[in-house]
Formats: C-alpha cells, sequence, structure tokens
C-alpha cells in the first residue's frame, strides 16, 4: 500500500464511487478512503455501552434506532450493513450529495456535516478545474459532489517553501504562477528533458484573475526570453537559508536549476518583469501532461496540416485528433513543423492544448466521483506548490475561489517578443507592446471579449479642468524609480508650466498605485493633472472637506509609475499585435 493508501495488490480495481457509506449519525453518505474497509477514525460513540463498532468483521448486532456504516462491496464482512447504502446505491447517493458535504468537510477538519445536502446542481456549473503550463495544474473546486479526499490527495502534493506564506483566499486579485519544467523521472520518459535534474522555466504562465472573478488572464513567458534574474533566497535541507546571486541578461528558463534557483527565484523574476504580485506558485514536470492526459481519456487537438516532427515523434494528418499519454506529451512539445518552428510557435500549440483540457474538464462527462478522483490523483500526484496551498483543502479553497471565471472569459496571450539581434537564438521583450500588455493585467483590465471591464452605468459628467499656473501639488515617491519625485516636479514645471508643483520627497509609506489626494474644491486641478499624468479614476481620492487657498493637492508615485510623460492608465483594449487566444475557442488548429 502506498501512502495514499492505494495501490495494494488486490486493491487496484476498486470503484472509487463504492467507497461512498452511509454515516447514520448525520445522514449523509461519506467517501471512505481506507481500503481495509475500517475507514478513517470516527468520533467517539455517543449511543449506550454494547454497541458495536461498524465496519469490524463480525459486527453481528447493532441498537434498534442505529445503524452500523455499510462496508465496501466485495470485502467480505458479515454484519448488519444496508444493502443501499453501499456500491451502486451509495454511488448514486454521492451523485445528490451536493455541496453541502465537502463544504462543511473542509470547515470542520473533515468532519460530517448534520446540513441537510444542497439540490444538485449540473457537473458544468459546479466544477471548474483549470489546467495551464501544459502540465500546470487542476485546482480541485469539489463544490459539485461531497469528495472529502483530503486524506488520499494531501500525501500526493509536495511543497516548497519559498519564503512567501501567502493565503490560500484572498479578496484582491489572484496571481497564479505555473511552471512547466523540462525535468523527467520514471520509466520510459527518454525523449525529453535532463534526466535527474530539476529542471528549468521551460514553460511558465503566468494566470492572472480579476478580482471581482469576472475574467482571467494567462501569459505565457517565452523561455528564451532575455531577461534579469533577482538575488533568490533559497531554503536549504538543513533549514538554513542561501542567497543565490542573480544574473543579468541571461535566458528567463535558467530562473530554475541553474546555480541551485528553485521555483521562488523564478517567481521573483516574473515579478520583476510584469510588475505584478505573485500569490502562488503551481509546478510540474512532463510526466504531468501525461497522466493528465490519460486521466482525461485523451485531449482533442486540432492540426491545420500535416505534422511530422521527427524531434518530438509527433505525427498528425490534417484535422482533428485525440491525444493522449506520449502522443499528447509530443503535441505540447513540438515546435519544428509548425509554425516558424521556434518556441513561440510551441507556446501557441500549447494554449490550443490548455484550452481544450479546461473544455473537457468543464463538461457533464466529468460529475462522476470515480473519473473526478482519477483526475484529482492525477493532478496532485504532478504538482509541486508553495506552503500557501501545500494541503488538498487549502487547494480546495483555493479552486472554489477562482471557480466564478466562465470559459469564455478565459484568454491566453503571450508575453510579445523580438528577435534578439546579438543572438538569434533568443528573443528580447517587445516594450512597446508588453508594457501596456502588463499594465492591463496590473490594473485588472480583461483581454476577453465581453468580459466586466469595471461598474456599469452613465458617464459621469467632464469636470472643468484648471489651467496649468493654477495647479498646485506636492509630490513625493512612494514607490516609484529613485529620483521620481523631482523628475516628476521638472516635467510638471518646464513642460507643462505647472509652476505650483512641489518635491516632498519620500512618503511615508510604499504604494503599489499611484494616488492623487484632492479636496472637492481641487477637483479641477485633479482634472488637469489626471490628464497629464494618465492616471485612471481609481488613483483619484477625494476628501471631504475644501483646502484652503494655498494648500496643496498631494501626489504620491507608487510601483505602478515609470516616468513622467508615461500614462499610468492602463489601456482598455489588448494592444495590437499581441497574440492571445480564448479559452472557448473551438475553431484552433495549428498551422
Amino acid at each position: 500500500m502506498d501512502a495514499q493508501g492505494r495501490g495494494q495488490a488486490g486493491d487496484n480495481n476498486v470503484d472509487p464511487a463504492d467507497q461512498w457509506v452511509f454515516n447514520p449519525n448525520t445522514g449523509n453518505y461519506e467517501l471512505r478512503l481506507d481500503p481495509s474497509g475500517q475507514g478513517p477514525a470516527r468520533p467517539a460513540d455517543r449511543k449506550a455501552p454494547g454497541r458495536r463498532s461498524a465496519g469490524r468483521p463480525g459486527a453481528g448486532g447493532r441498537d434498534s434506532d442505529t445503524r452500523p456504516l455499510p462496508v465496501q462491496r466485495g470485502r467480505g464482512e458479515d454484519g448488519d450493513a444496508e444493502p443501499a447504502a453501499g456500491g451502486r446505491a451509495a454511488r448514486r447517493a454521492a451523485g445528490r450529495a451536493g455541496s453541502a458535504a465537502a463544504a462543511t468537510a473542509a470547515a470542520a477538519g473533515g468532519a460530517a456535516s448534520r446540513r441537510k445536502p444542497k439540490a444538485k446542481a449540473s457537473g458544468r456549473r459546479k466544477f471548474l478545474y483549470w489546467t495551464a503550463g501544459v502540465v500546470g495544474f487542476v485546482l480541485v473546486a469539489g463544490c459539485g459532489t461531497a469528495f472529502v479526499i483530503y486524506q488520499q490527495l494531501d500525501g500526493n502534493i509536495k511543497k516548497v517553501d519559498v519564503g512567501e506564506e501567502n493565503s490560500a483566499v484572498t479578496d484582491g486579485p489572484v496571481n497564479l504562477l505555473v511552471i512547466g519544467t523540462d525535468a523527467r523521472t520514471g520509466k520510459g520518459d527518454t525523449g525529453y528533458g535532463d534526466q535527474g535534474s530539476v529542471g528549468h522555466a521551460d514553460t511558465t504562465i503566468l494566470m492572472h484573475v480579476s478580482k471581482d472573478r469576472t475574467n482571467a488572464t494567462a501569459l505565457s513567458i517565452p523561455r528564451d526570453l532575455v531577461t534579469d534574474i533577482p538575488d533568490c533566497p533559497t531554503k536549504q535541507p538543513d533549514g538554513s537559508t542561501k542567497v543565490v546571486p542573480g544574473q543579468r541578461h541571461v535566458r528567463f528558463n535558467t530562473s530554475l536549476g541553474q546555480e541551485g534557483r528553485d521555483p521562488g527565484c523564478t517567481w521573483r523574476t516574473v515579478e520583476k518583469l510584469t510588475g505584478l504580485k505573485i500569490n502562488h506558485f503551481m509546478m510540474a514536470d512532463f510526466n504531468a501532461v501525461k497522466d493528465l492526459s490519460n486521466a482525461v481519456d485523451g485531449v482533442e487537438v486540432c492540426a491545420g496540416k500535416e505534422i511530422d516532427d521527427p524531434k518530438s515523434h509527433l505525427k498528425l494528418s490534417p484535422g482533428r485528433h485525440v491525444v493522449k499519454g506520449e502522443q499528447a506529451l509530443a503535441f505540447v512539445r513540438t515546435r519544428h513543423s509548425v509554425g516558424t518552428g521556434s518556441d513561440l510557435s510551441r507556446i501557441q500549440l500549447q494554449q490550443q492544448f490548455m484550452g481544450s483540457l479546461i473544455r473537457k474538464l468543464k463538461s457533464s462527462a466529468f460529475g462522476s466521483p470515480g473519473k473526478l478522483l482519477d483526475v484529482a490523483q492525477a493532478a496532485t500526484k504532478a504538482l509541486t506548490v508553495d506552503t500557501g496551498i501545500g494541503t488538498a483543502s487549502k487547494l480546495l479553497d483555493f479552486g472554489d475561489d477562482l471557480k466564478k471565471v466562465d470559459l469564455n472569459k478565459i484568454t491566453f496571450a503571450t508575453v510579445p517578443v523580438l528577435d534578439n539581434p546579438r543572438d538569434k537564438a533568443t528573443v528580447v521583450l517587445d516594450t512597446a507592446k508588453a508594457e501596456p500588455l502588463f499594465k492591463m493585467v496590473q490594473q485588472d483590465h480583461a483581454l476577453a471579449k465581453g468580459a466586466s471591464k469595471g461598474k456599469g452605468g452613465k458617464p459621469s459628467a467632464p469636470v472643468k479642468k484648471a489651467p496649468a499656473e493654477l495647479v498646485r501639488v506636492d509630490v513625493t515617491n512612494g514607490g516609484g524609480p529613485f529620483g521620481s519625485a523631482q523628475e516628476t516636479v521638472d516635467w510638471l514645471q518646464n513642460t507643462k508650466g505647472a509652476r505650483l508643483s512641489t518635491n516632498a520627497g519620500n512618503a511615508p509609506e510604499k504604494l503599489s498605485a499611484t494616488r492623487l489626494e484632492f479636496a472637492p474644491n481641487q477637483a479641477d486641478q485633479a482634472a488637469t493633472l489626471a490628464e497629464w499624468m494618465g492616471l485612471p479614476k481609481s488613483a483619484l481620492k477625494q476628501t471631504g472637506a475644501n483646502a484652503g487657498a494655498r494648500v496643496p493637492m498631494k501626489l504620491v508615485l507608487g510601483k505602478d509609475f515609470t516616468a513622467p510623460g508615461s500614462p499610468i492608465e492602463a489601456p482598455t483594449e489588448t494592444p495590437e499585435g499581441v497574440q492571445h487566444v480564448n479559452a472557448d475557442d473551438k475553431n484552433i488548429c495549428a498551422k
């Protein structure tokens, strides 16, 4: 038997749905995870002495007002098990259990709920499995069935302490870093990757989920992007911390594996590159593609032309195909027979694969407990995560928080790059396109068509703008580049004619976003300054009382500030030339 209680000789053919048993103390069906038939420890019996324990061989008698928990089918136990509570009946009842049992089990550490189950909802609405980074991630929302599977899944998940302990659920936007490594382990993995290595950041996706959970953007970061890797503190086996020195102008994929760098180094590299604060990471290797595609009985992909790649060993005729196992891995690894033959072409294949996988996981075909458990097992066995989501219950909370996003509001995009004139094998950031794209994500703007862009309603009446000579403002630096306050004042005075602007030094606190505070009677000045600076409405903070004649407004430059004259407000439309595709698009074919 393995650590999760599965795999003992003779037990491999047990249908997980047959593990659902009736608990007479609660009136609910629960998942018994122990193949021995005894199940997890139960609360002390509050009935009179003499009652026999359920599930024990020879438990022949019972109290007249209670029933013992029935045993699994085919275990050979005698006693008073109710036939209707096991086998197929339990499987049917499990599907009716609804979300209440899962939610209360999470809250009570696995204890059963005494509340009545909620009405059944369709699997399409009640499950959301996010899969990204090709090897990516599957978050077991579990809201559609009473899956109390923490015992089995906890032991599957591997954790890395990256020095960040963020809670699983947050009220703000969520940034999840997904890393697919080129490491390979186990038998039969001779075609790809570095044998025995921790691997490099071969496939990296930053998944941003909006604060209101109406949309999500998945940014693919090319592995050959030349970038800077910051200093990285890494936890050592003895509990000490070793700082791996940073490097400038190196390939992005060396942010993992090289010089002892762990996923926290890739985490810090992506934060530096995009300006986004990451909440969590998930990492998996090549085996995850094979295992997960097998667990879902294959993923449909489309080839716009014949593909015959001798390096990945992928052979596909034009048209649609269902790939799994080694063929699925070959599909997400191939590049020489599609597009330009570059890593950018491979990214587009991976995005097609991920969109199809998400669509399949959200389909009604995955409403059965047995199939869901297979997928959850494959996903959690493949995952390495940060300690903030390092248990099955935390993953469930995390997935449940994100499940509100509709499939057609998930957009895959690739970070814009240009060929590196100094090295044809690498690429450099296309800052003209990348910076507005990053700002869109930073300010929670959706790339998906028709996604929520904020509260509706009638547009507000235009505010009268004050002339430049009347704009009075104190500028402080609360997170911008060094010297930003003086640079901004110089720009305001010399370029805009705002002679009443003053450098007030450093702000007492650091801000992630630039903020302009003004009084009601300074609204015209604020309108002028906001237009000059390209400030979003969220940056404008009006106080309650009017200000005196010589009292200045307060402009605090946050981390989103780059330079005076560079708009802080993000565009509302995807920048022209940025490759992106909707996860719900079924008409994508590799060309």
